[in-house]
Formats: C-alpha cells, structure tokens, sequence
C-alpha cells in the first residue's frame, strides 16, 4: 500500500521531491522517484511495506529497465501471475513481490494485464521503449489515482495535495458544477473533483498516454453490471453453498502479509462472517480484531462486536468515541480526507484505523458486502415506494413533504424523522432519482439555498440517471444495487475507506470485493439478495445470512442492520455554530439552515456537515 505521483512535462526534481512528500503519510516505510534521462518523465512512489519488505523498491523495473512501475495496492493472484510469468520465460528479481508481476504482465500481455489481475490497485506503467505510459484503477476503485491535463504537462497523483503541488496547476479554480453535484451526492461522482480541469480515473478505467504527442485515450475495462439472464447453475441452497466458499477463498488470498493483519469487527454479519473464515485460517486466539464503540446507546454496536469475538476467540480491542473525540477531528479533517466527503463516518472510520494501527499494519474489512448483496435500508422500500408514487397526487406528496419536515427532529440512529424526510425527498420524482435523492446529503431546495442559485435536478443527477435507464435489468432491486455499487460504494465508502486508513498507515483489505465474489453475486436473481416482503420490508442479504447461518451466533445472524453513523444530528448541536464561510456557498442561506438545526426547527444535518468540509478547500498554492 502506497502513494504514487509523477508528471510529463515541465518541471524538474523539486517538483517531484515536492508531489512525494505530500504523500509520506500513505508510504512510511521508504520513497523512490526516478527522472528519465530521454523525456521530461518524472516518477515519484512512498512505501508502505507488506509483501516482501526486503525487496520490492519502486520505481520498480524489468529486466533491461525499458518497462518500470509505481503502484499503490495489493494484487492478490501475484503468485499465480508470476507462475505463468515464469512459465513464458520472464526472470523475477524479488522473492515474492507483487508489484513484479505488473512489469512483466505489461511485457506479456499489454492493457490485457488488466482483465487478468485481482486486487486493489492504482498504477503508472512506464514503457520506455514504445514512448507510453498506461495508468489504471481496480474495479471498484478501492485505490484512487488523480489527474489533470494542462498547459502541456500530464500530471498524476494519489491525492489532490499531491497533484496540485505542480506549478502548472497552482492556478486551477473550483469547479461549481462539481461542487454543485457533490452537495447532491455527498461524495464527488468520478470523474469530478473539486478542482476545474482535475479529474478522477474512474474506477475500472485506464488511461493510455503517448509521451511525444501528448494525447490521452481513456478506456473502460470493466463495469460493475447485474447480469439478469444469467443466474449461476443450482438452486439458493447451492448459491448460499458457493458463495460462502468463495468467501473463504477470497479471505485466505487477503492473508498473504508479511506485517501484522487483523479484522475490523462491527458485529455485524459481513464483518463476522470475515471473521469465522479467519478463524479457518489461524488459530483463534492469534487474531487481533477491532471495534469502534460510541457512548450514545442508539449508535453503539461495541457489545455485538465483542460478542462474535468471544465467540470465535479472537484477542479483541475496543475502543470508545464521543464528542470530544469527534470535536478534535472536525479540526483535522482537511488533513484527513484530502478531497471533501459528506459521509461523517469517516470520524470513527478514522479512530478504528488509527487505534488497530498501533497493533497491526493490516486489516480486513466488510466494505462492498452492502452493495453487492442488499443490504441498505431503501431496498426495503422500493415497491412500497413504487405503489406510492404510482397512485399518490403530486399536490398531495407536496403537503405531506411539508408536514413531515415539520415533525421534531430525532438524535437516534436511523430515527423514524429522519427515514421519512429522505423518503419522501425522492418520492417527488420518478424512480430513476429515488437513490440519489434517499442518499444524498442535500436536497435540490437546500441546494439551490446555498449556492443562490436554480438546480436543475436533471443535470445535477444526470450520472444516476443515466446508469438507472442504461441498466440491462428492469428490477428496482437490481438497478438500486447498480447505483450503490457504480456511484456510493467507489466514490464514499471506498473514498473513506482509503484516506482513514492511508493516513494511519494501515492497509484495509475487502474480501466482498474479490473479483469471483462480486462476478457471483452480480449473477445471482434479486429475490435472493432482498428475500420476501411484498409491499415493505424484506430479508437484506438473504443468501449471504444462508452462507453463513453456522458460522455466527443466531442473535448476530438476525439483528437489523445499524450502520456505522454518528450522532452527527446532536453532535452539530452542541458544537458553536460555526463563523465559516466555505467557498462557493451563500453564507446567509448557511447560517440560516445552522440555527434552524441549533434550534431543532429543522434536520439539516447533511448539508451542514458538507459545509464544513469544503471549509478545507483551499488554493492549489496552500494546499
């Protein structure tokens, strides 16, 4: 796990030096940059060491030093690729590094490396001899990878800091259309950033430069699509079957360490599951796991987590956070998250990582099991929310979005306020907006408040709209689990996943997201993903509950999913209202929406919170 910069064009070492070390905290263990006597190509890779600590140094080259690479991730069939590597005649120089395989795959087999890897993974393949580079992105976009293309320069980095620490882009300016979308989402849908003319490498994409001419060619190698004409052989018994050896496969493949690992453990199924498969592998008493617990009772899951750790066995670690805690963090979060997000679990996702970080080096997470299976609240809701929209008139909707936004507005966890308000946000347009508009942190009223400005809801969720109606499945189950795979799962969770962990030098692992787990599930028919329930409710992640019913506690197997939220609502209370002014945003509108909330008028918990993290933009040259 690493952090990768480099640039083509103007510039020199200290510009490089400069790009590199804003990435130090994502590579503790050593640096490497490499300027190329030939062209204006310049390297720059920071290491956090886990397989083969020893060897594996980057920039990193073959054989004749014509193909060299710095990568950020873990590729999980590195031994199998190396096998046939070695197989066709290619000569390895490390023992057991993974990042070689990326070398002589490239030699072997060109952008087809791609469909070939398993892993987490974002890199620049350096082809000196054909005058190239190829970056590319995982999947799912576990591992970010920016860029922009500017004033004759190309330049790359893991981070924004790092990226715009080059000279040719001190003058790029904030993007309002972004930042408008992004008050929509809570996240930046790729390829927007905050930046005008930076971009996102969107996930399962890469990007073919000519290093003469200059021209960028960006291609799509694979998309995360619901395969309905497709259902594996078997019945959901075997499904169930399949599916929790697969798990198992995928769990053993994430292991491979040559540093400390260990399991984040929430109590609920996903992460226990991942435990019970660990358990497998090594002895229980071996195995360090790690929760996060919070002193308000609604939003603290502590007990469930240490319940399936004595269960199995595991050494576990626990540790609590409150307001103070959450306080100290809101100061840092520029620090934190690099790039604004609008999801606040990103403060205890940061103390889990920093606190397993003083025992382990790695660890494994459930990230991806939501998506891939079903499991957040809306699925519950879609024919209700379907018969509703059908049969409801639109005067009528109107009066009962008022009403309800005038009802007290609950602290708890996924209180029933809260539910109803977001339900009803996208129960006023067709069904293609009902995911963005359940989940995004500000409605297009707050929105058009802000920025003192008219929306246009059509163009502000064009990208949600686009996939709904492009989805080869007509199920509300399958296209819902297409939004929250393509959009929440690469551009929220993955997003916090990543700089959380980054920035303690700990590396997070998904075994959901395994290449054979997720082609499984994307083949499996709706109905065993939300099972039953014909107007309301349901069974989430049904066949998943099948796979792993022996292996957790009955208690664990049926508790109603929680979340990993804060008390963000009460939280925003009782912190000073806030003498900021974000850029972009209208301060009267904010500081309207913040004594609404302080008075307990109004829920504006999501777009308050947005607000507070674009107060970290600053200009390229501070940041």
């Amino acid at each position: 796990m690493c952090g990768i910069t480099g640039f083509v064009g103007r510039g020199d070492q200290g510009v490089l030096d400069a790009m590199t070390l804003r990435l130090a905290h994502r590579g503790p263990d050593g640096s490497g940059t490499y300027a190329d006597p030939d062209r204006p190509v310049f390297l720059g890779h920071r290491r956090l060491a886990v397989i083969d600590p020893g060897n594996g140094h980057q920039p990193l080259w073959n054989e004749d030093g014509a193909v060299g690479v710095v990568f950020n991730g873990m590729i999980y069939n590195h031994a199998a690729l190396r096998a046939a590597l070695q197989a066709r005649g290619h000569r390895f120089r490390t023992d057991h590094c993974d990042t070689e395989v990326l070398v002589h795959g490239y030699e072997e087999w060109g952008r087809g490396l791609l469909d070939r890897l398993n892993g987490m993974f974002a890199f620049a393949i350096l082809d000196r001899r054909r005058g190239r580079m190829l970056l590319a992105r995982d999947r799912f976009g576990e591992k970010p990878l920016f860029y922009a293309h500017t004033n004759g320069t190309f330049a790359f980095a893991s981070e924004l800091s790092a990226l715009l620490a080059h000279p040719d882009l001190a003058d790029a300016g904030l993007d309002r259309t972004a930042i408008r979308k992004y008050l929509a989402y809570g996240f930046f849908p790729a390829p927007h950033t905050p930046y005008r003319g930076v971009l996102k490498l969107p996930q399962g994409h890469a990007l073919d430069l000519d290093l003469d001419t200059g021209e960028a060619a960006l291609h799509r190698y694979w998309r995360f699509a619901i395969e309905p004409d497709a259902p594996p052989p078997g019945d959901p018994a075997a499904w169930a079957e399949q599916l929790d050896e697969l798990l198992g496969r995928s769990i053993a493949a994430r292991l491979d360490s040559d540093r400390p690992l260990g399991v984040f453990l929430s109590g609920g199924i996903d992460s226990s599951a991942i435990l019970s498969h660990v358990a497998d592998q090594r002895p229980p008493d071996t195995i360090d796991t790690f929760s996060i617990g919070f002193r308000e009772p609604s939003f603290d899951e502590s007990a469930y987590a240490r319940r399936m750790a004595e269960h199995v066995g595991s050494r576990h670690h626990t540790e609590l956070c409150g307001l103070e805690d959450a306080r100290a963090l809101v100061d840092s979060l520029p620090g934190i998250i690099d790039e604004p997000l609008g999801d606040s679990s990103i403060l205890p996702t940061y103390a889990l990582c920093r606190f397993a970080r003083r025992h382990v080096t790695v660890a494994l997470s459930g990230d991806g099991s939501d998506e891939l299976f079903a499991g957040y609240d809306p699925f519950k809701v879609l024919t209700l929310a379907d018969h509703y929209h059908r049969l409801m008139p639109r005067p009528v909707h109107a009066a009962v979005a008022a009403a309800a936004t005038r009802l007290p507005p609950s602290e708890r966890n996924m209180s029933f306020d809260f539910k109803l308000n977001r339900g009803l946000r996208g129960l006023g347009f067709r069904p293609a907006l009902w995911n963005p508009l359940w989940l995004g942190a500000a409605g297009p009223g707050e929105i058009a408040r802000l920025l003192d400005e008219p929306v246009d809801v059509e163009e502000l969720y064009a990208e949600a709209i686009a996939a709904w109606d492009s989805s080869a499945s007509t199920d509300p189950v399958d296209r819902t689990l297409e939004f929250y795979t393509n959009f929440y799962l690469a551009d929220d969770i993955l997003v916090k996943s990543d700089r959380a962990s980054m920035r303690n030098g700990l590396e997070v692992r998904a075994p959901f997201l395994d290449n054979d787990v997720a082609d499984f599930a994307r083949r499996l028919p709706p109905g065993v993903k939300l099972h039953g329930g014909k107007l309301y409710g349901g069974t989430t992640k049904w066949v998943l509950r099948q796979a792993v019913a022996r292996r957790l506690p009955a208690d664990l197997l049926g508790r109603r999913k929680k979340g990993f939220g804060i008390p963000l609502a009460r939280w925003l209370r009782e912190i000073p209202a806030a003498s900021f002014a974000p850029p972009l945003l209208d301060g009267t509108a904010l500081k309207t929406m913040w004594t609404d909330h302080h008075d307990r008028r109004r829920d504006h918990r999501g777009a308050l919170w947005c607000a507070l993290t674009l107060r970290g933009l600053a200009s390229p040259q501070a940041a």
